[in-house]
């Protein structure tokens, strides 16, 4: 018989002996350093984003070769602590380093975008593929509900293309290498070229169809629908920063009245706008480079208008105060922004009900409408026509009602187009940022509020600086994000990373608890969402429904509406800096910060999904942890010398010691030695009067042996009866089997807020399921009264907790200590719910009352009174 050499050498080889959980816990420990250095690096990058701090590209590029080292060393600590190659993290950390030297190097990279995209579709996520202004329209219908005119947008990714099918791309690039910078004739000539190259160069076949297929399926509802027509369509520019801080108004193409069949030409004459003179010496001034230059462009239905005109939530002149301005004109609104023709003029109150606080009208002699045939065309007016108001006073406060709507999304003073149909149907046309240049030196001091509505003053830490206002909506649980009200004030116990997914909906967030380095702390500063953490008792004085005022610079909490605070930091300073290294930075950091994987639970937590360094980070921060549990429950890896340590109760406990968890002693281990934080807690907790019963409890036999053989098959034979901690001067896992039922503990616990973690499971009893579930639900009652997240099946309670302080943590180890001595027997006395109120109340009066220290005969006296 054939035996291959190979093989017989393989089998027999010797096998390496397994790594030290003492190895493998320092790695753990390390990885948990470096996880913080990249959230302070991510934060540090974040805040830059604020305006208040002088950078160059040498940070940027500095700051990305950081991350990029530590992200990588962190997913190669995993590597070691799960012995695995980790692959998908790696291909992940590659496809993100790639695009972020695509975006240094002046390329823009696409990750799985369409060249086209319906309205319907768009997202905060989709702006660099969208462009500024046609993504501000997508979210402004699909996320703050108004009605916005159908259509879709050809994308950036479709615009790159188109100029790579022609190679105009190098042809501009060659052209503005050749320009001296000086010479304007030269200048002009050379748009006049890049114009024509344009208008004549072929639309790639798939992007062409892309755009008369959507443009088909489009009307082919509407005509489903019963509308008749005309289906004329508005082509429109959306460029990067177009409608951002700097509005390019007025300086890119827009085509009025399009016919299906004229849609491709269009599309060339808005792509060729972007390098008209005015245009192209626009993007110069601002200081943009050529490679910012990127176009979407947006086919929208036109409405017939009846009226239309802008809307500035904030007035460009400073003496009026509170006001909103509108202006409008009968029909189409192009020739008022253009400037040819009069307007109506409305000053309105920014505070409900809105009143009109001066109205100037004008006699309109022309309006400008559609042309069935395709295009625009003009309309005389009588003189009757020409001088009635061309909006009524309740479309003036609906109009007002979404103005303000915006500002809030956008956190600026806004400038909105918009019209209203034969129907009196309102439809938002555009919005942008209103720009403010005003010194701040020359603005008076922010008003003071009342001292009376002062809520709350200088608690909490500031994540996130910023003026807020609205209505408070208290977040107890996940379900309740799926009830956030658009513009509320979330106020929760808990930060949490999930509170991505409303974080554009919220106006400011509070929090009893949570750390500024935390994954939903850097969150909040990607959305210049006002934020405060760590606050104390924000749930309990702020209540869902009550108006609140939120000054996160000056960490201020008022009750109602400040409308002068709100002012001040509206037009006090812009928030966003006119630089390219900060556009730059800003592109970056949306393939560094969004966070996508917030739910560990969920099938899409994992690597494959990660698309940013922050979900690499998150994904490997969860893995490590639940890796660092299963080392521990593996006997083999313990290479120290367990040691019995002697304790007043009966809990059998030996100890294995890794890192100065014990003192060095030859005596006899007691509590005394024990050095590891949490143990430590977890033994004073224990040890606390009432906690540890020494009481026996009588037990019918039929409970007992309905569950014996289902508790005793929990464990093994050789685990009963051994309970076994593994302990450093920061962490403990523990395995406690108290009768018939096994408690794990595994608690991080140090200095650093953002490293700390606590995970406590219960499971067992020797008591019917009803009892058990009775204790499982006091056990649960219990964890969620000292902030654990909470997770009941059955009798088995899992509980969870992240990110607190060292004195929170040992606080709440005390808790598990007298938890778990309280209920070891518990179960055999909760014959009825009401039980489980009744101790729960006593648990909770003792648990208040601190730990302490007994002399072995006050322990053996101390004992809770079980009562049926």
């Amino acid at each position: 018989m054939h035996v291959n050499l190979l093989n017989v050498l393989a089998f027999w080889r010797p096998k390496k002996p397994p790594v030290s959980f003492t190895t493998l816990f320092r790695k753990f420990k390390g990885l948990i350093e470096r996880n913080n250095r990249i959230l302070e690096l991510m934060g540090d990058m974040g805040d830059k984003l604020g305006g208040e701090y002088v950078f160059d590209k040498q940070y940027i590029l500095s700051s990305c070769e950081q991350l990029e080292d530590l992200v990588f060393k962190l997913i190669s600590d995993l590597s070691v602590l799960n012995q695995d190659k980790n692959v998908e993290l790696f291909k992940a950390y590659e496809r993100i380093r790639h695009a972020i030297h695509e975006e240094l190097s002046g390329r823009h990279a696409f990750d799985q975008v369409s060249l086209t995209i319906p309205l319907e579709s768009l997202d905060q996520g989709t702006v660099d593929a969208a462009g500024s202004k046609l993504n501000n329209l997508g979210i402004i219908r699909n996320t703050l509900g108004h009605r916005v005119p159908d259509g879709f947008v050809a994308t950036t990714k479709a615009f790159f293309a188109f100029l790579d099918h022609n190679g105009l791309r190098r042809t501009i690039h060659e052209a503005v290498t050749a320009w001296d910078g000086k010479d304007e004739a030269a200048f002009d000539q050379m748009c006049v070229e890049i114009r024509e190259k344009i208008l004549k160069a072929d639309i790639p076949k798939p992007l062409a169809a892309d755009i008369m297929g959507e443009a088909d399926a489009l009307v082919s509802r509407l005509r489903r629908e019963g509308d008749k027509g005309p289906h004329l369509f508005a082509v429109r520019s959306s460029a990067w920063g177009e409608d951002e801080e700097s509005s390019f108004a007025g300086q890119y193409e827009s085509e009025l009245g399009i016919r299906q069949e004229g849609l491709l030409d269009a599309y060339k004459m808005v792509v060729a706008g972007a390098y008209s003179p005015q245009a192209w010496r626009y993007r110069i001034i601002k200081g943009f480079h050529e490679e910012e230059l990127a176009m979407g462009v947006g086919f929208q239905l036109m409405i017939a208008a009846e009226c239309s005109g802008t809307l500035q939530t904030y007035p460009a002149d400073p003496s009026q105060k509170e006001v909103m301005v509108v202006n409008c004109t009968p029909g189409l609104g192009a020739p008022l922004m253009g400037g040819v023709i009069k307007s109506d003029t409305f000053y309105i109150e920014r505070l409900a009900p809105f009143a009109v606080r001066s109205t100037h009208t004008e006699i309109k002699d022309q309006l400008l409408e559609l042309n069935p045939e395709g295009g625009t065309v003009w309309k005389n007016l009588s003189q009757d026509e020409g001088k009635t108001p061309c909006i009524s006073k309740e479309q003036l406060v609906q109009l007002a009602r979404a103005g303000l709507d915006i500002e809030s999304f956008l956190k600026r003073p806004v400038e909105a187009e918009w019209c209203y149909d034969a129907d009196g149907e309102l439809y938002i046309l555009q919005a942008r940022p209103i720009r403010f240049e005003l010194q701040a030196d020359t603005l008076p001091p922010p008003p003071a509020p009342d001292v009376e509505d002062t809520l709350m003053a200088g608690q909490g830490i500031i994540v996130q600086q910023g003026v807020a206002s609205g209505k408070v909506f208290v977040v107890e649980n996940d379900e309740d994000l799926h009830d956030f009200p658009y513009g509320a004030i979330l106020v929760s116990h808990f930060t949490s990373p999930r509170f991505s997914r409303i974080m554009s909906h919220a106006r400011g967030i509070i929090t009893d608890i949570g750390s500024p380095a935390g994954h939903m702390a850097t969150i909040a500063r990607e959305h210049r969402v006002p934020t405060i953490v760590n606050a104390g008792d924000a749930t309990t004085r702020l209540q869902t429904g009550e108006e609140i005022t939120l000054d996160a610079g000056n960490n201020v909490v008022y009750r109602g509406i400040v409308p002068g605070l709100r002012r001040y930091e509206l037009t006090s300073q812009c928030v966003f800096e006119e630089s390219y290294e900060y556009r730059l930075l800003r592109r970056l950091l949306k393939r560094i910060t969004p966070l996508h994987l917030v739910d560990p639970k969920s099938d899409d937590f994992r690597p494959s999904n990660c698309t940013t360094f922050h979900d690499i980070t998150r994904y490997i921060h969860e893995k490590a942890v639940s890796e660092l549990i299963q080392l521990s429950e593996r006997r083999e890896l313990h290479e120290t010398k367990p040691r019995r340590l002697n304790l007043h109760m009966s809990l059998g406990l030996t100890v294995i010691d890794v890192e100065d968890g014990m003192c060095k002693t030859d005596e006899d281990l007691e509590l005394k030695h024990v050095l590891s934080v949490p143990l430590k807690s977890l033994l004073d907790g224990m040890c606390q009067p009432g906690m540890w019963c020494t009481r026996p409890v009588s037990v019918d036999l039929s409970s007992f042996m309905s569950s014996f053989t289902r508790t005793f098959s929990v464990a093994a034979t050789s685990r009963i009866g051994r309970n076994l901690a593994v302990v450093s001067k920061e962490y403990l896992n523990l395995h406690l089997q108290l009768g018939y039922h096994y408690n794990i503990i595994d608690a991080f616990l140090s200095e650093s807020e953002n490293d700390n973690y606590i995970y406590f499971r219960f499971l067992g009893g020797v008591t019917d399921i009803e009892r058990r579930s009775r204790r499982a639900s006091f056990i649960a009652e219990v964890l969620e009264r000292f902030d654990f997240r909470v997770e009941v099946r059955g009798d088995l309670v899992v509980g969870r907790i992240k990110k607190i302080s060292l004195a929170r943590g040992i606080e709440k180890m005390n808790m598990l200590g007298g938890l778990v001595g309280y209920t070891r027997q518990l179960d055999v006395v909760l014959q009825s719910d009401e039980d489980v109120q009744d101790h729960l109340a006593v648990f909770m009066q003792q648990i208040s009352n601190g730990p302490g220290e007994q002399d072995e005969q006050g322990q053996r006296e101390s004992s809770n009174t079980y009562t049926g």
